[in-house]
């Protein structure tokens, strides 16, 4: 069988994995990046897969859904999950990595495999070449998003993504602190010490709210409309919804105990250790719009942070997605080009994982055209089947989503009502017993490894 030549934009998660599995099973690929020659706001590092958000890849237990996504990834060989086992730091019951070690695991792989060739590029119309696979992600530059939208139509959407804060480990104050993992979930003491919390009695905890609501924040231009993806709203869109929505989101205290007073904090801001050294932390969950000088002033006013070293600033991008349920047929194509596919966030799913997951479904999907077999998703009963799925269910207004159990048929039993981590189990037992029939037809296309 002759060799099939596929162009890809975009070396970010998605596109790194798709890249990384069609090489393996024989494709040529061309891979377009605009890095290192131009990065965007966002991006720090020349190399490719840089995680801008955080190093967290979330949840790690096969109870919840992005847990299960992750389980499902790693039988089906995903490169992105074998990059991050192999440079995880402790991160409690989530799974993080070393993001520098991480991108330069996967840029290595790239560069040196014999079946891509990488190209070092801005796109900013979309190539004649075909089959296409675009998967710039949410960073997708103004030229290239306009083009698709003058081929797509009005349903190339743009909304807006928040970055939070990373500090030096040696600027906090560790008589103000503890570590613990919420729950005391992870194992051992690197574990617990993957997070550190910072503690806040009532009346402090309100004055921090009214320091984020009186800071200056960066507006968006006059012809932008920010829309918010839920699960990363700013702190401050967050403190906009009432004083102590805070107290119930990032900065709940439940699952905690001050082993200094022997009680749980009024509210706690996490520390999650951002690198395998542990010379850096990144606030969880304070993504934020406000200006620079005065998130230096409001964040310093966390306990423990008061002598804090800002290693990066937390900042606002735009994150472009499309309405893939009215554009993309159920195997992530164009409906009007069949060789044009789309991958990553680019699709509308959102999240780290479900990105890379994507990518990885393109190349499921790709060789069976190749081979020669019907295109066929991964069984409904999957997690990453259920969320590529929700991609062709047509909504009134899609939004971008996480995978959940909720992209899942729900499992039949009898009997007493079952607490959710029972459900859970029961969930990936099936997804992952129906998987391995799925792959089963499928190991065989793949012809090499990395080199």
């Amino acid at each position: 069988m002759s060799q099939r030549a596929v162009t890809i934009i975009g070396a970010g998660l998605a596109g790194s994995e798709l890249a990384l599995q069609l090489a393996c099973r024989g494709f040529r690929i061309s891979l377009v990046e605009q890095k290192p020659a131009r990065r965007t706001s966002a991006q720090h590092i020349d190399d490719f897969c840089e995680l801008v958000c955080s190093n967290s890849l979330r949840g790690a237990a096969l109870t919840n859904a992005v847990g299960l996504l992750k389980e499902e990834m790693r039988r089906l060989g995903s490169f992105v999950l074998k990059a991050a086992d192999e440079t995880r730091v402790p991160a409690g019951g989530a799974l993080a990595v070393d993001r520098e070690s991480f991108a330069r695991l996967i840029t290595s792989w790239l560069r040196q495999h014999p079946n891509i060739d990488i190209v070092e590029r801005e796109v900013t119309a979309l190539p004649a070449e075909r089959p296409l696979v675009v998967a710039t992600g949410p960073l997708t530059g103004d030229a290239l998003a306009a083009d698709l939208e003058r081929l797509l139509g009005s349903n190339a959407v743009a909304y807006y993504d928040a970055i939070a804060p990373i500090i030096a480990a040696d600027s906090i104050d560790y008589e103000k602190v503890f570590a613990a993992s919420r729950w005391d979930k992870g194992d051992g003491d690197e574990d617990q010490q993957a997070y550190l919390n910072c503690p806040f009695d009532k009346e402090p905890y309100f004055a921090f709210v009214r320091a984020i609501l009186d800071a200056e924040k960066v507006e968006p231009r006059e012809f932008e409309q920010p829309k918010y993806f839920e699960g990363c709203l700013p702190v401050e869109v967050m403190a906009e919804r009432g004083e102590r929505t805070l107290a119930f989101g990032p900065m709940k205290p439940v699952g905690l105990t001050d082993p200094r007073t022997g009680r749980r904090p009024y509210a706690i801001v996490q520390l999650r250790r951002e690198n395998a050294a542990g010379t850096a932390y990144n606030l969880v969950g304070f993504q934020t719009r406000m200006k620079q000088p005065d998130q230096v002033r409001v964040f310093r006013m966390i306990p423990g942070l008061e002598q804090a070293e800002f290693l990066r600033l937390g900042s606002v991008h735009r994150n472009t997605f499309i309405d893939s349920p009215a554009l993309l047929d159920g195997w992530l194509r164009w409906r009007s080009d069949s060789s044009l596919w789309f991958a990553g966030q680019m699709t509308g799913v959102e999240g780290y994982v479900e990105s890379a997951a994507s990518g990885l479904a393109v190349a499921l999907l790709m060789s069976d055209e190749q081979q020669g077999r019907p295109l066929e998703l991964p069984p409904a009963t999957t997690a990453l089947g259920g969320l590529l799925r929700h991609l062709s269910t047509v909504q009134k207004h899609f939004q971008p989503t996480n995978v959940t159990f909720a992209l899942i048929p729900p499992i039949a039993h009898a009997g007493k009502k079952l607490k959710k981590a029972e459900r859970g189990e029961l969930l990936a037992t099936r997804a992952l017993a129906e998987l391995a029939e799925y792959w089963s037809v499928r190991r065989g296309d793949v012809l090499g490894a990395i080199p």
